[in-house]
């Protein structure tokens, strides 16, 4: 039982929760280091030629979860023993210490009084009736006063005690909503050009929803930059029958049953191309990492024969689309809607080049709870900033005194300087009680 209870009091500490913290942390900084959820052919290509640091190659990385990181099996254990230590600090110290601040405490001795952080003296012959009259001022001043035969208790600020406690109950939920997430949670990446769509099942493999693709606008500033991305999709129940349009944008996601949509990334999906006066020729673009990032392409060839191919790429929708030989030299710039250049002896024109969005879904069921947490973490730190302000007083009638003793838990020098004016109180009844004996 003695080892039992030194465990948890280890648990419990603050050592332990700073040291959590410090991995959690520099966990949480790999993943940000280390594209997370991709191909492990990424993995292996990429960081078996550069390994991490120099010595983690890819099947180290992945061996060791660093391209999963989230949803690791380390990284779910180390984010449970930081909410069990919660847990057991939670019970064993912050739970006490609300139970204490609820309680009243009776103090009856004077010299219990004189212990205090603030220990007054007032000399009065109506002892009674000073309590009186400093019960009246306090409860005027918002105190909560519980008063006896020949003694009074106040305290005043003591939801501020149950901040601690709600702070670790935020933290908790937000680590529960957080695993909870990475374990059932469902991430899904999809490019889609307009007109194409896809569907939505469920774990029964049942569609519930129909998402298409009706345009596709990338917004760019007189410069040429990217500034926003814009989707218009349709979205078809299969128990409806007319579809409902929604927009989806950087930093304007849709929530749909359950499922968040992101507008996460573009890409170009096809050129369409037209050869003299033939019909126009839809051709799907693919990407060239070698020639650049964001560049894409296709190799067409300009005879029956297949030989003198041509390469075409890309790196935007308004081009220009640059035309290479076999030997890679540029032989011609064209611009989509332009007039045909003549190529190998083809006359080669450009129509347009269709963009397509780029669409992260992802199903989170542990953020309701996250944001829960969140809220309560907020209202757990405004009410610990309240301090927690107690008063105690017990009349001396046979010597003619009432002591007067305070505590706070923050600002102590406030409610010294708030004592002057309740001790006031007492004063004046006194002078009142004299002024009227003159009279």
């Amino acid at each position: 039982m003695q080892v039992l209870r030194k465990i948890i009091a280890w648990a419990s500490s603050l050592k332990v929760a700073i040291f959590l913290l410090l991995v959690i942390a520099l966990a949480s900084a790999i993943g940000t280091a280390i594209p997370q959820e991709e191909p492990i052919g990424n993995y292996l290509e990429v960081y078996g030629k550069h390994p991490w640091l120099g010595f983690i190659n890819g099947k180290t990385l992945i061996r060791l979860q660093f391209n999963q990181v989230y949803s690791s099996n380390w990284f779910l254990a180390l984010l449970g023993w930081l909410g069990l230590s919660l847990m057991i600090c939670s019970w064993r110290r912050q739970w006490p210490m609300v139970q204490a601040a609820l309680n009243w405490i009776d103090y009856k001795d004077p010299q219990q009084l004189s212990k205090l952080a603030i220990a007054e003296t007032i000399p009065t012959a109506q002892s009674s009736q000073g309590l009186n009259q400093l019960a009246v001022h306090l409860q005027k001043k918002g105190w909560q006063v519980k008063q006896k035969s020949g003694r009074l208790a106040a305290r005043k600020g003591a939801l501020g005690r149950i901040g601690p406690p709600l702070i670790h109950l935020g933290l908790i939920l937000i680590l529960f909503g957080a695993s909870w997430g990475a374990v059932k949670g469902q991430r899904v990446e999809k490019f889609l050009a307009p007109g194409r769509s896809f569907q939505l099942l469920n774990r029964e493999g049942v569609n519930q929803l129909t998402l298409t693709l009706n345009t596709f606008k990338i917004e760019r500033d007189p410069a040429g930059r990217v500034e926003q991305f814009r989707s218009t999709l349709e979205l078809t129940d299969q128990r409806e029958e007319d579809g409902e349009i929604r927009e989806v944008s950087v930093n304007h996601p849709l929530r749909i049953k359950g499922m968040t949509v992101y507008q996460a990334d573009w890409s170009l999906a096809a050129i369409t191309l037209q050869l003299g006066k033939s019909p126009k020729l839809q051709l799907p673009l693919q990407e060239f990492p070698q020639l650049g990032e964001q560049v894409w392409g296709l190799v067409i060839p300009t005879n029956q024969n297949g030989k003198e191919p041509i390469l075409m790429s890309v790196s935007s929708e308004a081009g220009p689309v640059q035309v290479f030989d076999e030997g890679g030299q540029l032989i011609a710039g064209l611009r989509p809607g332009g007039d045909a250049q003549e190529i190998k002896g083809v006359p080669l024109r450009v129509v347009d080049v269709i963009p397509a969005t780029g669409l992260l879904l992802k199903r989170d069921p542990g953020v309701p709870v996250v944001y829960t947490g969140f809220a309560i973490t907020l209202l757990g730190g405004f009410l610990s900033i309240l301090s927690t302000r107690q008063l105690w007083a017990v009349s001396e009638p046979e010597n003619e005194y009432i002591h007067v003793g305070g505590l706070s838990n923050r600002n102590l020098s406030g409610l010294a300087n708030e004592m002057p004016e309740l001790l006031a109180t007492i004063s004046n009844n006194e002078l009142n009680e004299a002024a009227f004996r003159r009279a």
